[in-house]
């Protein structure tokens, strides 16, 4: 069977641009922001700093750890169902009780969440199998919450990149973290940044005078040659995301694993595809390409 009877298949489900839970039958949407205005693409800087209006990427997830200073932020994430968050492997190297960090959902402002915010434990950790922690290959995570989120104008799911989509040909492309703003930075942000990036060639990001090799064929790269905009520490784990060609939702193309630095030249920022690892998601959700738990 092909992959567009299979994304017909997802779609009668609601696999694909749905949900099988409580939030509804869409997702990818942002009721706080219209998304047929475009962005101010003067404001295009995670590092250099752009703050994201309420609601304006409701699926967003702050991870947080209570030793943390001030902020208590460690990584992000994506809501992608409502008792399933979306992340990376590494945000856990160093945590032996996951059951002390704390998934604030649907807030902008860490300090000052708003009553839309919403509090979850982690009930379960599934980090990918053959994640190395050395190469951050197969860097890819979720968490199982402990009770479903409830959806509002706040809070919505995220559309996660399907084998059918053509992720080379999205343009309007975006990332949103509260991490530094700067290299020079100890602090996370307290407002949730956001950042327009282009998508880069997995070649000439692999290539010499680039990352030399050091990017996995299911990796992707985002941002810009000459530096400047980009990802850095604390926006682990959240999203690289990309608005349909043809249609109002966003996609979820990538995880943010990491990069030399933060927005240097000729180093772009460097994602997990979760279109490589689309099946691996489903499964662990215990959902088959299908739709039926498995």
């Amino acid at each position: 069977m092909n992959w567009l009877s299979v994304f017909v298949l997802l779609t009668v489900t609601g696999l694909v641009h749905g949900t099988w839970d409580t939030c509804g039958w869409t997702c990818g949407l942002r009721p706080m922001v219209s998304d047929s205005i475009p962005h101010d693409d003067s404001m295009t800087r995670v590092v250099g700093g752009a703050d994201a209006k309420p609601g304006a990427w409701p699926w967003m997830v702050s991870i947080q750890h209570p030793w943390m200073p001030r902020l208590k932020h460690l990584c992000g994430g994506s809501l992608v169902s409502a008792e399933w968050v979306l992340t990376a492997a590494h945000c856990f190297n160093r945590i032996e009780e996951i059951g002390i960090l704390n998934l604030v959902i649907g807030a902008t402002q860490l300090t000052q969440p708003g009553p839309g915010a919403q509090v979850r434990k982690i009930k379960k950790l599934f980090r990918h199998e053959k994640y190395n922690r050395n190469d951050k290959s197969n860097d890819i995570a979720l968490l199982e919450l402990n009770e479903p989120v409830q959806c509002s104008p706040y809070i919505q799911l995220a559309c996660v990149a399907d084998p059918t989509i053509r992720v080379s040909e999205l343009q309007n492309c975006w990332v949103a973290g509260w991490g530094l703003t700067s290299e020079e930075d100890t602090d996370s942000s307290d407002h949730l940044q956001e950042a327009k990036v282009q998508l880069i060639d997995l070649q000439l990001c692999n290539s010499t005078g680039w990352n030399a090799g050091e990017i996995h064929t299911h990796n992707l790269c985002a941002g810009y040659p000459e530096g400047g905009v980009g990802t850095c520490k604390g926006d682990s784990g959240g999203p690289l995301m990309c608005q349909d060609n043809n249609a109002a939702y966003w996609w979820v193309i990538g995880i943010t694993t990491g990069g030399r630095g933060c927005a240097r030249a000729n180093l772009p920022a460097v994602y997990t595809s979760t279109q490589h690892f689309y099946d691996w998601i489903l499964a662990q959700m215990g959902l088959s390409p299908f739709g039926s738990a498995s």
